[in-house]
C-alpha cells in the first residue's frame, strides 16, 4: 500500500517564520503563489507541550487550503514523520530593511 505523502512546509508571515506539516503542496491557481492543502495536525489527545502549535492551529482554525508567495516561502521538505506545528520569531537583526524612498530629499542650501 502507497503511502501519503506528507510535506514540512516553512514560510514567513510578518515577522516570524511559521513551520507546518500538510499532504499536498502545488503551484497555486495563482501566479506566484504555492497552495498548501491537507494542513496535518497532531493528534487531539496529545498533550501540547510548543504553546505555539496552538497559537498555529488558531490562525488557521477551519482553514482547508490557504496561499503563501513564493518570495515567502523559507523550505518545503517532504518527510517520513509529522512533528509539532510551530511559529519561530525573527531576530530583529535578520528583519527586512525599511524600504527606501523613491525620492531623494532636497540638498540642502549652501551657506556662502
Amino acid at each position: 500500500m502507497a503511502r501519503k505523502k506528507l510535506y514540512r512546509i516553512r514560510f514567513r508571515n510578518d515577522d516570524k517564520v511559521l513551520e507546518i506539516y500538510a499532504r499536498s503542496v502545488t503551484q497555486g491557481d495563482l501566479f506566484g503563489f504555492i497552495e498548501v492543502s491537507g494542513i496535518e495536525w497532531g493528534q487531539k489527545s496529545e498533550v501540547i507541550i510548543d504553546p505555539t502549535e496552538q497559537e498555529v492551529r488558531n490562525e488557521l482554525a477551519g482553514v482547508k487550503a490557504f496561499q503563501v508567495p513564493l518570495h515567502a516561502v523559507v523550505r518545503v521538505d517532504e518527510v517520513e514523520k509529522q512533528g509539532s506545528a510551530k511559529i519561530v520569531a525573527i531576530p530583529a537583526t535578520d528583519r527586512e530593511d525599511p524600504p527606501v524612498p523613491m525620492i531623494p530629499p532636497a540638498p540642502k542650501p549652501r551657506k556662502r
